[in-house]
């Protein structure tokens, strides 16, 4: 279900499915040479339980732009998002900035915060009393399109 969209961020809230889950072989994917002794040990994989651990508090957002693509997240990417989280130094965060949401790295040192970009082409961005600025959530995981 749509929630909100803003330019860089677009805002879902989590939809739960009864019997929901794909079907998951607990064998581990060799990248190598595969093993053809292996016994597939198969169950069904809920990626709520996986990925959504407070659910009132999780949201999912659609990234738009490439100020993170060093911390790979890239465009289009699906970012799930925890509120009841406490911001912490080095996280990344979606933050409500002068009216816009964003999603960028925290840098704490002592009472200063700033939001720094993981693009060399994005200026990193202090916070100030100026700035209208909330710590919307934390992101704890994102799901790609391969």
């Amino acid at each position: 279900m749509l929630l909100h969209k803003s330019k860089t961020l677009t805002f879902f809230t989590p939809t739960a499915f009864k019997n929901s889950g794909a079907h998951f072989f607990d064998t581990g994917i060799s990248a190598g040479f595969p093993s053809p002794a292996e016994d597939f040990k198969e169950q069904r994989l809920s990626l709520d339980r996986e990925l959504v651990k407070n659910k009132e508090a999780t949201f999912f957002a659609r990234v738009s732009g490439q100020s993170m693509i060093g911390a790979g997240l890239d465009d289009n990417d699906l970012l799930v998002i925890d509120r009841s989280l406490e911001p912490t130094n080095n996280k990344i965060a979606v933050c409500f900035l002068d009216g816009e949401f964003t999603v960028k790295r925290l840098k704490v040192d002592k009472d200063e915060v700033w939001l720094k970009p993981e693009n060399p082409n994005y200026p990193i961005i202090k916070i100030t009393q100026e700035n209208d600025f909330i710590i919307w959530g934390i992101v704890t995981n994102v799901i790609k399109k391969v």
